[in-house]
């Protein structure tokens, strides 16, 4: 397999999260919360140096969504499809709150079309959260869309084609200083949320108040779609969100990190084990031996596309104990960590629709069926499609036509079945 071939492939693989914390707390101050000027890694693996517009001012806005900078987003290899007679595109940095409320500053990348939207309201606004990218500040989308290894043109371009509106949000630490914490169920949350804010406060976007906002997202991103979808009604109750498409969610971690432990997606496992630890404060370094800690430090800087060089790699031989990574997710604290991670405890604000493959390989059905169940408890409508594409990397494409149907009609007012009777 050719070197470009792999690259294509891995990207094409799209991203599986499962959480694997660790348990020991670390000391934090200022310098380690990612997304803040001069934060270090987890590893303090140094990062490369990133350009300018990435780095966060020394004071972050308190008010989440504020704009702090912005410029037209290079698209130099157009990987979307797209072209700048049809669409504007523009990168921008704003501000948010990480899982302990402290201020943050994310980037990420605004799309509205040039031409006139045709439907029955205002311009919709798709709140767009990514897939895994990676762990290094060069994997952000924003940065990825200046190449032709940015996956998510897969669901952006569709949307902006209908005339929607999308912003694709970076996520904390991810593009900019210290360590992205991935999966992390609020700070993701927020950060897609505070997206759309970001996006009303955007000189020119013609977002305003009125407009009607989807949230978006597949495998992490759906996770990342579902923990915004929870915390919209209390975090951001003015944003005039009609619904949410999700795709294959990782919504309870404990049973994807079984799943995938050891297997082609191995190195999504690692960038969870850091993204978790970072935010829950805590030092991975007495549970890893030598190859532990060599490997941590390799994927601070690692991408999606680098995932062949880790895959089917026996975790157990990474740490001090022996034990497999997916082992300590049933052990304190590692269990209580991870039920802080759980989707589906909260009651989404508009109705929701979750897209998952039978026979995906990587986030097992159940959770994604599970998750549609718990929010049908909870009193909210759930569209839920059981997809017959084989592979998670499969489902990825009729999720996306699935989503573009449910915004279709949510935009327009009208509701698709209510699959709860049935979950």
């Amino acid at each position: 397999m050719t070197s470009m071939t792999k690259r294509a492939v891995a990207a094409a693989a799209l991203a599986v999260a499962v959480t694997l914390p660790l348990a020991g707390t670390a000391s934090a101050d200022h310098r380690d919360v990612p997304g803040t000027l001069g934060a270090r890694t987890l590893t303090n693996t140094p990062e490369p140096t990133r350009p300018a517009f990435y780095e966060p001012p020394a004071t972050i806005p308190s008010t989440p969504g504020t704009l702090i900078r912005s410029e037209p987003a290079p698209l130099l290899l157009d990987p979307l499809g797209l072209s700048s007679s049809v669409v504007t595109a523009t990168r921008v940095m704003y501000s948010s709150t990480d899982g302990q409320g402290r201020p943050i500053a994310v980037t990420g990348t605004v799309f509205v079309p040039k031409t006139t939207y045709r439907g029955s309201s205002a311009r919709p606004l798709i709140s767009y959260a990514p897939g895994a990218q990676g762990m290094g500040d060069s994997c952000a989308p924003s940065r990825q869309m200046e190449s032709l290894v940015e996956y998510e043109g897969i669901g952006i371009t569709p949307a902006i084609a209908r005339g929607y509106a999308v912003s694709i949000t970076d996520y904390q630490g991810l593009g900019t200083a210290g360590t992205h914490t991935y999966m992390v169920r609020e700070a993701q949350g927020r950060a897609v949320l505070d997206m759309a804010r970001a996006t009303k406060n955007l000189k020119g976007s013609g977002i305003t108040a009125s407009n009607p906002i989807g949230l978006m997202g597949y495998s992490q991103g759906g996770g990342a779609a579902g923990a915004a979808a929870e915390l919209a009604g209390s975090y951001a109750p003015e944003l005039n969100i009609k619904g949410s498409a999700i795709g294959a969610p990782p919504a309870d971690l404990g049973k994807v990190g079984k799943n995938i432990d050891g297997s082609l997606y191995f190195a999504f496992a690692t960038f969870a084990l850091l993204g978790v630890a970072q935010s829950e404060g805590i030092d991975p370094n007495p549970h890893l031996n030598a190859a532990g800690k060599e490997l941590a430090s390799q994927v601070e800087n690692d991408c999606v596309f680098d995932l062949f060089n880790y895959a089917f790699k026996d975790s157990g031989t990474y740490t001090t104990s022996g034990k497999k990574l997916s082992a300590l997710l049933d052990e304190q604290p590692f269990r209580a960590a991870v039920e802080r991670q759980r989707i589906g405890r909260l009651t989404p604000n508009a109705p929701v629709q979750i897209n998952h493959a039978i026979l995906d390989d990587t986030i097992p059905y159940a959770v994604g069926k599970q998750l549609g169940s718990d929010w049908c408890d909870k009193g909210t409508r759930v569209t839920f499609n059981a997809g017959l594409t084989p592979t998670h990397v499969g489902g990825m494409v009729p999720h996306v036509a699935k989503s573009m149907l449910f915004f279709e009609d949510r935009f327009a007012g009208r509701n698709q079945v209510n699959s709860c009777w049935r979950l």
